[in-house]
């Protein structure tokens, strides 16, 4: 860790918001206070990260529409992007939601890695705490008695991809009626499709098993909140969907 802002900003501030859980929960292992931790950003992170579920239900419904104006503006890109936008702005969606939830995710990730590598754990380094954040005397960093978190783990790292792939599965986006003319929109769109769910979660089994383990818990934690989340999302659009209209 560093005191540079990237330190000043992520590192430091996610550093003293583990010691303290560890000062909360002094009964918890560290992999049991990164899941609580990863769980606490992921409910501050709530709002943010609703906004891209909606969204990209969403997408998911407009999908007919979305295939409809490709189909009819084929051969006028600047027309299309421009009832695309319309489309998206008349069902109130910012396409770039996902986006910005991703950018928000990747800082947490790299600050989780330089806190582990940097700064170390079961030391604690108490140039980097708050006044009011005391070092624990003791840090127990074995996941439930099996994994050490600050050493990579292959078995976490397997479970990082695994809920990977089946987030990427319950976000994709249906396929509709196939197309008589394939266009290279949808190709694309079915190209990224299959990446995000089997290719991507490997890419992840292999960063995940080169870096610590926490790191990797973290992922696996978000991964498994993220299916939770977008699940009552569905439930909640759904009944929502179904609430008879009054008549005035």
């Amino acid at each position: 860790m560093s005191h540079s802002i990237f330190g000043t900003f992520v590192t430091t501030p996610l550093y003293n918001g583990i010691v303290l859980l560890m000062q909360a929960l002094p009964w918890a292992d560290l992999g049991v206070i990164v899941i609580v931790f990863t769980c606490v950003i992921r409910l501050i992170l709530f709002p943010i990260a609703q906004k891209s579920v909606r969204t990209q239900l969403m997408v998911q419904k407009l999908q007919p529409e979305m295939d409809a104006i490709k189909e009819k503006y084929k051969n006028d890109k600047q027309e299309q992007a421009v009832k695309m936008m319309e489309l998206y702005r008349n069902n109130k969606v910012n396409p770039f939601s996902n986006i910005l939830f991703l950018f928000i995710q990747i800082p947490i990730i790299f600050g989780l890695y330089f806190m582990v590598l940097r700064a170390g754990f079961p030391a604690i380094d108490p140039t980097f705490l708050y006044s009011f954040v005391d070092a624990p005397s003791h840090i127990n960093t074995m996941f439930l008695g099996l994994v050490d978190v600050t050493v990579r783990s292959i078995p976490i790292a397997i479970l990082a991809g695994v809920s990977q792939f089946f987030q990427a599965k319950l976000m994709r986006v249906p396929e509709t009626k196939k197309d008589t003319k394939p266009s290279f929109g949808n190709e694309f769109s079915k190209s990224l499709q299959f990446q995000m769910k089997y290719i991507f979660p490997v890419v992840i089994v292999f960063i995940a098993s080169a870096l610590p383990a926490s790191v990797a818990l973290y992922w696996t934690t978000s991964n498994l909140f993220s299916i939770g989340q977008e699940w009552w999302t569905r439930k909640k659009i759904t009944a929502e969907n179904q609430q008879p209209t009054t008549n005035n």
